[in-house]
């Protein structure tokens, strides 16, 4: 019986030269560092079943523990696959495998390991213990595996049922079995595991190494990411861990309490006394800058276009808080819950673009306006291309630098109920923002007086923002992003008004 001693460790095995060898390769643990699963399927269950799911499948992990070390490997992660997935959807399931989890995955991605599978030319291969539905999308996208052999779970209706197919848990001799018919007789080069029931597989290789548990080395930093994170979801800050899982169960009443505290605050105050309840409830607004004074509605001069990043739906809301007076906006989608509670002025953008100018046009006339030409928001420090429709319509451009901090929540979503973005962001307990304000754009570089195409306003103000937060400047629009994350081009289309003898009871 191999031990693993029969095995080298990864360090000694050379990456050069293989650009023609297959390699098959375990995932916890082996091309992720941490050996537990259990966060990931935390993270399936809360972003698809919510809080109650998270907390049943909390409830169900000393079970599955206890079966994982002291019965069998297989007979814990069963626990685990059926406490987060019964009932759920297919393609719920799907979704958060393919928009919340490879962040996830790719900040705890083994350096080593990492190094060996991505020297390997011919055929990548996983095998994992986890649902194949539930790392499939990672593994194949972001580190390029031609194939994933995992745990099949098993399905009634479009629903998962929790329970899995045969031959069960891909472990032990289970995942030799699934290698054989994989390759047949021709075994592959390589074989990385690091623990015992990894050794059935490995042991068909032509070499096998073992990626021991110490000493523990650092993940593959965000530069050297096979491919990177510019588009994710989800409303978890931080991976789940059994701790953090039960801190943030027992967070989420209190501070779901304290967001509405916060969000009556700014929204029954005047906004002048909106920064002071603010940071006497913990939430803290930097402001950076000289901001420009109002408009003398008396002058006749046309109101400044405040051109913000957007990194929430809120940006708008500190923009006024750190001016001390509400600055109406544009957005392309709210939901009417976000309208109803906004202590400032929300119009909605028809994307018709002479529609949306002329509105725009009538708003500046009027006074002040705080636009986010990227169109949604963006987690990671890059910024979406900006729409250009703004440099045609007024000189008075003013580029804000938005920027905010959240330890706990995330207050963005593309797949879930906008209505809850501002909830989330205000659940956190101590969220911030940052806003600096530049330099008002110089004449010479405006449409009107300058002469530049609004194309080259556009630009030009992306990259000042992006210099000043040190992001990067990306061609991504608003459609990429939801095409990614959800499956459309992120409209929310309002409901038609039923006539009174067509609504139900009447």
């Amino acid at each position: 019986m191999a031990t693993a001693a029969s095995f080298p460790a990864i360090g000694d095995c050379a990456s050069t030269g293989r650009e023609k060898d297959a390699v098959v390769a375990d995932m916890d643990g082996t091309l992720l560092r941490g050996r537990s699963s259990f966060p990931y399927f935390a993270l399936v269950a809360f972003e698809v079943g919510g809080f109650l799911r998270l907390l049943f499948l909390l409830l169900l992990a000393p079970l599955a523990g206890v079966l994982y070390y002291c019965v069998s490997e297989s007979a814990g992660i069963r626990v685990l696959i059926f406490a987060t997935f019964a009932g759920m959807r297919v393609s719920d399931i799907e979704s958060v495998a393919r928009a919340v989890l490879p962040k996830f995955y790719s900040g705890d991605l083994h350096p080593e390991s990492w190094r060996v599978f991505s020297s390997c030319g011919g055929r990548r291969c996983v095998l994992t213990a986890n649902p194949r539905i539930m790392v499939e999308a990672f593994l194949k996208e972001f580190l390029g595996a031609d194939l994933v052999l995992g745990t099949e779970v098993s399905t009634y209706g479009g629903r998962a049922t929790g329970f899995v197919e045969a031959p069960g848990v891909l472990v032990g001799e289970n995942k030799a079995d699934a290698l054989k018919a994989a390759f047949g007789e021709a075994p592959p080069a390589i074989g990385l595991g690091d623990r015992h029931t990894d050794f059935p597989f490995m042991n068909l290789c032509k070499e096998g190494y073992i990626v021991p548990a110490k000493p523990e080395v650092k993940a593959v930093t965000v530069d050297k990411l096979p491919k990177p994170i510019i588009f994710h979801d989800g409303r978890l800050v931080h991976k789940p861990t059994p701790f953090l899982a039960l801190l943030t169960l027992l967070w989420i009443p209190v501070g779901f309490l304290l967001a509405c505290l916060r969000i009556a605050a700014g929204s029954l105050l005047p906004m002048p006394l909106v920064y002071y309840a603010f940071w006497a409830l913990g939430v803290r607004v930097t402001v950076k800058g000289t901001p420009p004074p109002p408009v003398d509605k008396s002058s006749g001069k046309s109101g400044v276009l405040f051109i913000c990043s957007h990194r929430t739906l809120l940006d708008p809301i500190f923009l006024s808080t750190a001016l001390g007076r509400p600055i109406p906006a544009v957005t392309y989608s709210v939901s009417r819950l976000s309208e109803i509670i906004s202590p400032i002025r929300t119009v909605r953008l028809s994307r018709d673009r002479a529609t949306d100018a002329a509105m725009i046009k009538k708003l500046l006339k009027e006074g002040d306006l705080a636009l986010c030409p990227e169109g949604t928001t963006c987690r990671e420090p890059f910024l979406l291309r900006f729409s250009s429709l703004f440099a045609e319509l007024t000189d008075e451009l003013v580029p804000v630098a938005m920027v905010n901090r959240m330890s706990m929540f995330h207050g963005t979503t593309a797949r879930g109920w906008k209505g809850m973005d501002p909830f989330y962001f205000f659940m956190n307990p101590s969220p911030a923002y940052e806003v600096t304000f530049l330099n008002k754009l110089p004449s010479e570089l405006t449409s009107g007086a300058g002469g530049k195409s609004s194309h080259e306003v556009a630009n030009y103000i992306q990259r000042v923002i992006a210099a000043t937060l040190s992001y990067e400047c990306t061609s991504f629009t608003r459609k990429d992003k939801y095409r990614a994350l959800a499956g459309n081009d992120g409209s929310v289309v309002d409901k038609p008004r039923l006539k009174p003898n067509q609504v139900m009871g009447c």
